[in-house]
């Protein structure tokens, strides 16, 4: 077969058609028309519509496993978050009741101080402040430890008031610590009035009411003590300024076989709380202290 005879074009199926540059040009019109007339005139909002309506239960499909693995983290997270916040809640909770019960504390003791001042104001007598440290190590008696001694020239003897009245006297002086025997131990004895009656008698510690409170004794059962009278200090024996509140009359007991009455009464100091307190002056001792100038005032009068 002679060459010449040869069919030399391309066979239908290398046909490319139009060339690559007509191809982009058609093309990008075609996107430029399409651009402008979606911007001008919303000519495939329907279009888009559609497809978004056909593709939403494939995309809702395909997001379960992220809002999945998304729903337990976050569950995880907020439960760590609740139990925080859970311990922190029951944190500040204990915190607030720690300083309610701190506040109310500093309350009652900024009250029992203004009326110890109050107190203080009335006496015409030197005193001076001091706080109570502890009990005393003896358990068969109702002491308590108080910070001032010699040191700070407390006399033995001193009566020791509290904002509510007559809490004991000094039996012990040290250095730097003195020994105060409560109104309520059986060893200690003082004279007081009845405010309503005026009679005079001697208060004592009640060791049959568990150290906690007083008794009048030998007082006859005719006596004229009830119920609720105050008992204070009369100022006869020269230790106890007069007036000072010292006990309360609770229950008074008329025996059949016994001459003389059994009368209780309640402290009116703090004697299982107090915390400050005022030293007085014994009255023997400020007694002593104006002798002196009375001869003098005659003297300067001649």
């Amino acid at each position: 077969m002679a060459l010449g005879t040869l069919d030399r074009s391309l066979p239908p199926f290398f046909n490319q058609g139009p060339s690559v540059v007509s191809k982009l040009v058609f093309f990008g019109a075609l996107s430029l028309f399409l651009m402008v007339a979606d911007a001008r005139f919303n000519v495939t909002q329907p279009i888009r519509a559609a497809i978004a309506t056909a593709l939403y239960p494939v995309q809702w499909l395909a997001l379960q496993p992220v809002h999945a693995v998304r729903g337990g983290s976050d569950y995880f997270t907020r439960l760590d978050q609740a139990q925080t916040e859970s311990v922190q809640a029951r944190e500040r909770l204990a915190l607030q009741s720690l300083r309610a019960g701190q506040v109310e504390q500093l309350a009652q003791e900024n009250n029992r101080l203004r009326r110890l001042l109050a107190l203080k104001e009335q006496l015409a007598v030197p005193v001076m402040a001091a706080e109570v440290l502890y009990d005393a190590a003896d358990p068969y008696s109702r002491k308590v430890i108080i910070d001032r001694g010699q040191a700070h020239q407390v006399d033995l003897g001193s009566p020791v008031l509290d904002e509510s009245g007559v809490l004991g006297q000094v039996t012990r002086v040290h250095p730097l610590v003195s020994e105060v025997t409560l109104v309520v131990d059986r060893d200690l004895a003082i004279p007081v009035l009845n405010v309503r009656t005026g009679a005079r008698s001697v208060a004592y510690g009640d060791a049959g009411a568990g150290g906690s409170g007083m008794e009048l004794r030998f007082m006859g059962s005719n006596a004229d003590v009830q119920e609720g009278d105050l008992l204070t200090t009369s100022g006869v024996d020269g230790v106890y300024p007069p007036g000072l509140p010292v006990a309360r009359v609770s229950r008074v007991e008329h025996r059949a076989e016994s001459a003389f009455s059994k009368i209780y009464c309640v402290p009116q100091a703090l004697t299982l709380g107090a915390r400050h307190v005022i030293v007085v002056k014994p009255a023997t001792a400020d007694l002593a202290l104006r002798l002196p100038a009375a001869p003098a005032k005659r003297g300067a009068a001649r």
